[in-house]
């Protein structure tokens, strides 16, 4: 069983678990299935909208595949769930992946 499978699995039996979900996102990401990574991104922030570093890897992520408009949204999203969140670290390193878009 692969990586991705195993994480599948587990996420199956705890769908509110946003660690795992990040972790088939990335699979996925990894993988270059950058649809379904997008797709678990997605559900991520939705279901916590704090989770700053699902807004760099989404962003990332649409920026491979070819959609910067939606990379700039995220990575301007991650920088304002980031300063809510008191991670100025995370607010600068999301601010220059915008800033390299611009």
């Amino acid at each position: 069983m692969s990586r991705l499978e195993q994480l599948k699995t587990m996420l199956a039996e705890e769908p509110a678990d946003t660690f795992l979900r990040y972790g088939v996102a990335m699979e996925y990401a990894k993988a270059q299935q950058l649809p379904e990574a997008l797709q678990e991104f997605a559900e991520l922030l939705k279901r916590d909208p704090n989770y700053v570093a699902g807004y760099f890897m989404a962003g990332r992520t649409q920026e491979q595949a070819g959609d910067v408009a939606a990379a700039k949204q995220l990575y301007e999203q991650g920088v304002e769930a980031a300063r809510r969140t008191g991670d100025t670290h995370a607010a600068a390193e999301i601010g220059d992946a915008l800033a390299a878009l611009q």
